[in-house]
């Protein structure tokens, strides 16, 4: 029964190994959430009518358009500062992005929230296919973006996973993606595509290319005097003192291990 309490459980990328993330990627339920949103999406583009090679268009076009938009959120969005300056948008943040960044390995706060990643594919996707194909068209890409999520989510759970890939691309891809956690989190956006950190000029296929550890790595700027100010998040994490924060400072976060029994 301990596999299907696995959500109830903790579960740590730097002590799973690939056949664990299989297990736990395929019991989350939000993966099972988008799976069926893409079934019944790709049935409604079939139900209206769409041509395979309209399918291939758009699937190009949302190929192309979703590591663009990926790239502006993450990098003006979950690494800006206006979502935590809020008290509206803090609860958001400290679940979608800080907790990630100040504990990398924690698999819960790795994935995306739905009530986030929803809207987020369907603005980004439904224009591109409805412009080519009409309401058929939009389900095509709405479908194409959800698939295109879970990929995302599978390989950036890989990257983060204590497994060394096997193919060459893969362990490129993991390297630049961890130097954006462990060493500067203002380069290398991407998680498997790079070129918009390449066309913006934040890819940093090295870390001897970026000028030393950055000091807000952990915890994306939320420290020191912005604890003070915009206490919010920090109340919201038990193991932040708010005070304390404020003075000394948010470090990445030590996990508690549950010795065995």
């Amino acid at each position: 029964m301990k596999a299907l309490n696995i959500w109830k459980q903790d579960y740590r990328l730097d002590e799973m190994n690939l056949k664990d993330l299989f297990v736990a990627f395929f019991m989350y339920l939000d993966i099972h959430i988008y799976l069926v949103l893409a079934a019944v999406s790709g049935y409604l583009a079939w139900h209206w009518g769409i041509e395979a090679s309209t399918t291939g268009y758009i699937i190009l076009a949302v190929a192309v358009a979703y590591p663009m938009v990926w790239y502006l959120l993450h990098r003006y969005i979950l690494h800006g500062q206006f979502l935590y300056r809020s008290k509206i948008t803090a609860t958001a943040w400290k679940r979608i992005h800080f907790d990630h960044h100040r504990d990398p390995y924690d698999l819960k706060v790795l994935f995306g929230a739905l009530y986030t990643t929803l809207p987020t594919i369907f603005i980004a996707t439904s224009p591109i296919g409805y412009a080519i194909g009409g309401l058929a068209g939009m389900a095509t890409a709405i479908s194409a973006g959800i698939i295109m999520t879970c990929i995302y989510e599978f390989c950036h759970c890989g990257q983060h996973l204590n497994y060394e890939p096997k193919t060459a691309f893969f362990r490129k891809i993991k390297r630049w993606h961890l130097q954006h956690h462990f060493f500067n989190e203002n380069v290398n956006f991407g998680i498997i595509t790079f070129w918009p950190d390449m066309l913006f000029g934040t890819f940093k296929p090295s870390a001897k290319d970026q000028g030393g550890k950055s000091p807000t790595v952990f915890n994306l700027g939320y420290t020191g005097e912005e604890v003070r100010l915009y206490p919010w998040v920090a109340r919201l994490t038990p193991d932040l003192d708010e005070e304390r924060s404020a003075i000394e400072g948010v470090d990445r976060k030590k996990p508690t291990r549950k010795l065995a029994s």
